[in-house]
């Protein structure tokens, strides 16, 4: 008899990340801004960002463009919220001697994480890890709380609030409209129209059935 074995189920201890699809894990923990818990959220996507650690050059820098662009974020209906495995008394510390270095105000909240539960709950942190050196990711989470998107980059690369920007209006344009959005798209571009999988439809669209353009409507 042959076929495929059944894969593995994770071990007692390990942590199953979680993917595009799931709910977000929920969460309660102190911030910059006071207590926060992430379900009070529904209703607002949500960009949930991780960074290794605090007064950290690349996360600094990150930082003082995310909130450069704050105002770009709210007017689509989305809360930035940062989390590092540091305590909040670091936190308070880093984002003053960012307003003090650079002159920015950090105007979103970023959540302490000394346990690292979130950074686990979240697949952020391998599960026997001692170090928080692998956190660095950013969850896109839906007003229902859904994860949308997932994007991971290394300690050594900083992540592009423009890039984040478009990743968001991207994914509100496909809901809005349903419909897909092309490579390098940006708002006001063409989307692109799900083929219907018929074989008059594919006769009468020709040989291009599979991917058609069509304008944008911000609507």
């Amino acid at each position: 008899m042959t076929g495929l074995s059944p894969a593995p189920s994770p071990a007692p201890h390990e942590a199953v990340a979680p993917r595009i699809g799931d709910m977000a894990p929920d969460f309660t923990a102190r911030t910059t801004q006071g207590a926060l818990t992430l379900s009070d959220l529904r209703g607002q996507w949500v960009l949930l960002f991780s960074h290794p650690a605090d007064f950290t050059p690349v996360c600094t820098s990150e930082f003082i463009a995310l909130a450069r662009e704050a105002d770009r974020f709210a007017a689509l209906n989305c809360r930035l919220v940062g989390l590092s495995v540091d305590s909040l008394p670091s936190h308070l510390a880093w984002l003053e001697a960012i307003r003090v270095s650079f002159g920015v105000r950090v105007p979103f909240p970023v959540v302490e994480d000394p346990s690292m539960a979130i950074a686990r709950a979240y697949g952020m942190l391998d599960v026997a890890a001692d170090s928080s050196a692998t956190v660095r990711g950013v969850y896109v989470i839906d007003p229902a709380g859904v994860i949308r998107a997932i994007t991971w980059y290394p300690a050594s690369v900083g992540r592009s609030v423009e890039e984040l920007l478009r990743l968001l209006q991207a994914l509100q344009q496909a809901d809005r409209a349903g419909v897909l959005t092309p490579e390098g798209w940006q708002p006001g571009d063409d989307v692109v129209v799900p083929g219907e999988l018929t074989e008059g439809a594919v006769t009468a669209t020709g040989q291009a059935w599979f991917l058609q353009y069509a304008r944008c409507t911000q609507s």
